[in-house]
């Protein structure tokens, strides 16, 4: 019944959607294409390089892991010290954000892994990626990129034992109820065979989702040069934030670019370190999905792989549905709340500006390391320090498809206290960091943001 109540929500809520939606209204119309565009983007750049590996890793975890290895080292009764230092630092391993992180932490927790350590994972998994510390260093100053790495290891762990506590009594009878399922068959290998699979699907993500920071020197037909930030791209069109004034637009605009007006080859990545790792990645990702296939053929047999791919699949009805429809949710609401306006309401280092960017932060989805320029604009603009750490802390762990999916896993009361914690620590800690370095790398009013324009020839 429960079940059925759900789906007729879910109709009541797309029914009442598309009656009252203002079509007729401009600025409903171009949301609805920047959802769309949005939507492409993911499912272009992330959704076979990062969420359909994640898939298989998470139901790997699930058919290979023994439940007995998950408690020991990730239970509730495990040592506290190993199992929260193990969650809050794995992103220095994953280096992938919150739509890879995901599927593993629903394949721990579905297991026996404690919501604690569960919940320190989630957080900690897409918030301490080595390439975004870095580069929040380089481009945001370094006291910003110094405070992200303190604030996301600490808030793993203190989110992971507020949880724990909060939950204590249905995590023990979760437990309880674990321990008295039937044992598994033995495996058939031993654990480093299991762990080494693992492994290989892991370093297959890192690599196949590794991330171009997108900085692009731009060549046009008629001569222009310019360098800019590739925000989305289409068929026919890039939508590129502009690193330098150009055409009578400003530093931090988004301007639409049809492809026609560029050189052939005129578009080409700015050349670092991390570029030169993306352009060999699929060579590495290749290498490392053949040791896969070969550890699958030796060491699995036919039941052994059944299970895996029905693990597998069961993750994907749960969770592909709830990511695609988070990011349309949050491309459409995205392009209703232009940069200026969201700058505008943090300027300051007041309660209500930390308040407002870490619900931001938790609301709108940020891809690996794209929030780093949103954050260069919005603080050239006139965002306040405190403000601009709020967004980093609680942005990379949350976002609307990840608390869809959060609340499929643990439920409503523990998704609510989860996602609340991470806005009431982000916005405390915002607004410490703010009283002891209020002074901006940035001179506001150095970019004048505006909605996606045309290029102008």
């Amino acid at each position: 019944m429960k079940k059925e109540l759900k789906i007729l929500a879910a109709f009541l809520t797309i029914f009442l959607v598309a009656y009252f939606l203002p079509l007729a209204n401009d600025k409903v119309k171009s949301a609805i294409f920047e959802a769309f565009v949005l939507l492409q983007w993911y499912a272009r750049n992330h959704t076979l390089a990062c969420v359909i590996p994640a898939l298989f890793i998470a139901g790997g975890i699930t058919t290979f892991l023994s439940r007995e290895a998950v408690l020991k080292h990730l239970g509730p009764k495990a040592n506290k010290v190993e199992a929260y230092s193990v969650a809050s630092v794995s992103g220095t391993v994953l280096a992938v954000c919150s739509c890879s992180v995901l599927p593993m932490f629903a394949g721990i927790y579905r297991i026996g892994a404690g919501l604690g350590p569960a919940a320190a994972f989630l957080y900690a998994g897409p918030a301490i990626n080595v390439l975004a510390l870095f580069l929040t260093a380089r481009v945001l100053g370094f006291q910003l990129g110094v405070a992200r790495v303190i604030g996301a290891i600490v808030f793993g762990i203190i989110i992971g034992l507020i949880m724990a506590l909060m939950f204590r009594k249905d995590e023990e009878e979760r437990t309880t109820a674990t321990m008295q399922m039937p044992d598994p068959p033995a495996s058939r290998r031993p654990l480093w065979q299991s762990g080494s699979l693992l492994a290989a699907m892991i370093a297959f993500l890192v690599f196949s989702d590794w991330f171009n920071p997108g900085d692009k020197i731009v060549d046009l037909v008629d001569g222009t040069h310019f360098e800019a930030t590739l925000q989305y791209e289409t068929l026919s069109e890039y939508d590129l934030r502009l690193k330098e004034a150009v055409l009578g637009h400003e530093v931090g605009e988004v301007v639409r670019l049809p492809k026609s007006r560029i050189k052939p080859g005129g578009i080409v990545d700015k050349p670092g370190w991390v570029v030169a790792i993306h352009h060999i990645r699929w060579y590495l990702a290749g290498a490392m999905g053949v040791l896969v296939m070969i550890m699958t053929v030796v060491w699995l047999d036919k039941a052994e792989f059944l299970e895996w791919m029905g693990n597998t699949w069961t993750f994907s009805k749960l969770l592909i549905p709830l990511l695609f429809g988070g990011v349309f949710l949050v491309g459409f609401l995205g392009a209703l709340l232009p940069e200026e306006q969201v700058a505008a309401l943090v300027g300051d280092n007041s309660l209500k500006s930390n308040l407002i960017a870490s619900v931001i932060g938790c609301l709108f989805y940020f891809a690996t390391l794209t929030e780093i320029p949103i954050l260069e604009t919005l603080m050239k603009n006139g965002m306040a320090t405190g403000p601009a750490l709020a967004l980093l802390l609680a942005g990379p762990a949350l976002s609307i498809p990840s608390i869809l999916v959060i609340r499929s896993v643990i439920g409503n009361v523990k998704t609510l206290v989860f996602v609340g914690l991470v806005v009431i620590m982000a916005t405390v800690v915002g607004m410490g960091y703010g009283e002891l370095f209020p002074e901006s790398p940035f001179q506001p009013g150095q970019a004048q943001p505006a909605a996606v324009a045309e290029l102008q020839p």
